[in-house]
């Protein structure tokens, strides 16, 4: 089991309360783990969890065969076209509730072995079966599926690019890993360094990878952002206001009525607290939960609509910030791309072939942001949660646990060299080049596309934080 390299990664006087964490963590979750397959098994809300949603769901047909992959979308404009360079940004695997969440979990449940009344099958489950097996240690581990999602992952790649993730390309130092220095972040890497060892019985040499927390977590570095959107509650005002108005507030209402508990139990934390019981029983155990019961599919929609008006003012075009402080994964990503391309041009072996980058979903809003993905004509705001219905900006549809942003770069002989985004292994259109082919632009019009981000778009010129003289 993977949390155990933490064991091993420990100071000597952690290592067995690290150890005895990890063993009880394990069982809680082994016995639950299967896959699922019966569509009954799945909760109905399950397309609507944000960011705590299963890969599966965002790709239905892995329920099916977890390691399917469809290379219809691949097709190049030509059949001279060959990779030379891929690029994989990708989110950890599933993990376990921060602490926070935790305890807001644990004063819900209180509340309701406490005050609860009703009849309903799955309320007396709750009472008289479930227990809260979750404690604050877990503070936002990866967990087993975790493991299993960047395994599976890193297999499908090796399918949908064989000549690119190969044996000899990782024996011959062409893969490049970088991390976040979370815990999760590192034992995904771990995960999908070790599907590649294993799928190719590599046991005579180990694999480096690299800790980087200015590329895979400069949010935290920019002050910029710190200060004026990520601790600032004027920031994220119409967060606030949608917590407080009325399709939150019958939403709260709806939950205390089914609990049986006066309606003043229920604020925004709690009811969202109930709905984290729902998606973490789902994603960790794989299980539908009585506490899933508790909402029905246009609560769901709403707190699907809450969780993505705070990722638009915090992660996304809610503050021209949020996206200016990918600055320096941005350039890290295109010059990566420019090497690439001038070696091919000049007919050398490409020197990084390919490059595994995991980090969070705070690393990849604000950078498919900053490239202009999934943007609404119109901002989402407190007030108009009807209209946005089909929005863009979805991050159940975005952002599950191991969401993956790919870059690849092909040349295609007479016709150029061309670069193919995909997002969670399906392809998108760069935004402002839709008449090009397919999604497989030239290379060089992307280039021009972003070329006043490619010129500018300086991180520590973005992130400076200017003291504006008080006013007398």
């Amino acid at each position: 089991m993977l949390l155990l390299f933490e064991t091993f990664q420990s100071p000597n006087g952690y290592i067995m309360l690290s150890f005895l964490l990890s063993c009880f963590i394990i069982l809680c979750c082994v016995h639950h783990h299967v896959t699922l397959k019966d569509e009954e098994a799945i909760p109905l809300i399950s397309k609507y969890f944000n960011t705590k949603g299963r890969y599966e769901e965002v790709n239905p047909y892995l329920r099916q065969d977890i390691l399917a992959v469809n290379r219809s979308f691949l097709q190049p404009p030509s059949s001279q076209c060959r990779e030379i360079h891929l690029t994989a940004i990708i989110r950890h695997g599933t993990r376990y509730p921060t602490a926070k969440n935790i305890k807001e979990m644990q004063q819900l449940h209180n509340i309701v072995l406490n005050n609860s009344i009703g009849e309903h099958t799955w309320l007396r489950e709750i009472l008289t079966q479930w227990t809260m097996w979750y404690i604050e240690d877990m503070d936002g581990r990866l967990v087993q599926k975790g493991v299993e999602d960047l395994k599976h992952l890193a297999i499908r790649l090796t399918r949908l690019f064989p000549s690119m993730i190969s044996e000899e390309k990782l024996r011959g130092g062409l893969i490049r890993f970088i991390t976040s220095s979370k815990d999760r972040c590192v034992n995904s890497t771990l995960s999908f360094k070790a599907a590649l060892t294993e799928m190719w019985a590599i046991r005579d040499v180990e694999f480096g990878y690299e800790v980087n927390d200015a590329l895979m977590r400069f949010f935290e570095q920019c002050t910029r952002f710190v200060q004026e959107v990520d601790k600032n509650q004027s920031a994220v005002i119409d967060v606030q206001k949608f917590k407080q108005g009325p399709e939150m507030m019958r939403v709260q209402e709806k939950i205390a009525e089914h609990l049986g508990i006066p309606s003043s139990f229920i604020t925004y934390d709690l009811a969202e607290a109930a709905f984290f019981l729902c998606t973490y029983e789902f994603a960790v155990k794989a299980i539908n939960s009585p506490w899933c019961q508790l909402f029905d599919e246009d609560d769901a929609k709403i707190i699907e609509y809450a969780s993505d008006l705070r990722e638009f003012w915090k992660r996304g075009y809610g503050h021209d910030i949020n996206s200016k402080s990918s600055c320096i994964l941005f350039h890290d990503l295109f010059s990566r791309l420019a090497k690439a391309a001038n070696e091919n041009k000049l007919r050398q072996q490409v020197s990084e072939a390919v490059t595994v980058q995991i980090g969070h979903a705070d690393t990849l809003l604000p950078l498919l942001t900053l490239l202009g993905f999934f943007k609404d004509t119109v901002s989402l705001t407190s007030t108009n949660y009807a209209s946005q219905t089909q929005r863009s900006f979805r991050t159940s549809h975005m952002m599950p646990y191991a969401a993956n942003f790919l870059l690849v770069l092909y040349d295609c002989g007479e016709g150029g060299i061309r670069l193919q985004p995909l997002l969670n292994e399906k392809p998108l259109i760069f935004p402002g080049l839709t008449d090009q082919q397919v999604s497989m632009p030239l290379y060089e019009d992307v280039r021009k596309h972003y070329r006043d981000l490619l010129n500018g778009c300086d991180f520590e010129a973005e992130c400076q934080l200017f003291n504006i003289p008080a006013e007398f």
